[in-house]
């Protein structure tokens, strides 16, 4: 059973539909797929449906921008009440903010090259959370980078001078509250020195202390010697290991089922949750 639990659809700054997603999943081979936006579970409907027509396995997720100490962090959280008062408080503070950070930083960027946020606009689907992959796509749209990867290396990095922060909650008070949601948490792509700035052992620790249930470890961004790490520490904190593709469509070289999850840890994953 091939099981992938990290994709993302253009209900966040993915390229394809969450319909689209699915069928891609399909085609990929995998069994299972998880659908994971950021910030949002806009797309599980969609998702559900065509999972549902075409007989593939949906694990319906999430994965939350968090932070610590000016450090961010992604939280994956799967099978959460997507009702959960406290939860969608946080979401929407987050969803605020990274919309009106989008429209500082291309106005910074407009100071030196041709672009609109009108332009970024129309990279995302209607509902969608504009942030900085769809300001990645209008640099792409315009001429100015070859693609997304680019355009992170360069003008959207974390210390670029076009660089605005958002909010985003403290990554073990969004561990408490994918719990209190009924989810499991997973931390996404923990090691991913080449993103920028990574957080120490010793804030995974306190995760796992507030309830943390798991690690990607088997991410494309992790170097062999991260991925040994990982799964030392998991072992030692007593949390899943998972692997994932991180996909996001068109844009970015990750492919579906290029790392994937053991059946028997998303099985736990379910036994964990209490939706």
């Amino acid at each position: 059973m091939r099981i992938d639990l990290h994709t993302h659809s253009t209900a966040s700054d993915g390229t394809d539909s969450p319909a689209e997603l699915v069928r891609a999943a399909r085609r990929a081979g995998l069994d299972v797929v998880a659908i994971t936006d950021h910030d949002t579970t806009a797309g599980w409907a969609e998702a559900s449906a065509e999972a549902e027509r075409l007989g593939l396995g949906l694990v319906r997720g999430i994965e939350i921008s968090c932070a610590h100490r000016g450090t961010s962090i992604h939280l994956l959280g799967y099978l959460i009440d997507p009702t959960h008062p406290g939860l969608l408080a946080e979401l929407e503070k987050t969803r605020v903010s990274r919309e009106t950070r989008a429209q500082r930083i291309v106005e910074r960027l407009a100071r030196d090259v041709p672009i609109t946020y009108d332009e970024v606009l129309a990279q995302a689907r209607d509902g969608s959370t504009i942030g900085r992959p769809h300001i990645a796509d209008a640099l792409v749209a315009t001429g100015i980078v070859a693609d997304r990867d680019v355009a992170f290396a360069s003008y959207l990095r974390d210390d670029s001078p076009y660089f605005v922060s958002h909010y985003a909650p403290h990554v073990v008070e969004a561990v408490r509250l994918v719990r209190e949601a009924g989810g499991v948490p997973v931390m996404a792509h923990p090691f991913a020195a080449a993103r920028g700035r990574t957080v120490g052992d010793e804030v995974i620790e306190e995760m796992a202390a507030a309830g943390l249930g798991g690690l990607e470890v088997h991410h494309r961004d992790h170097s062999a010697e991260a991925v040994a790490h990982g799964d030392a520490l998991a072992s030692r904190l007593g949390l899943l290991v998972t692997g994932s593709s991180d996909y996001h469509g068109t844009g970015k070289l990750n492919q579906l089922g290029e790392r994937t999850t053991p059946p028997e840890t998303l099985a736990r994953i379910r036994e964990l949750a209490g939706t």
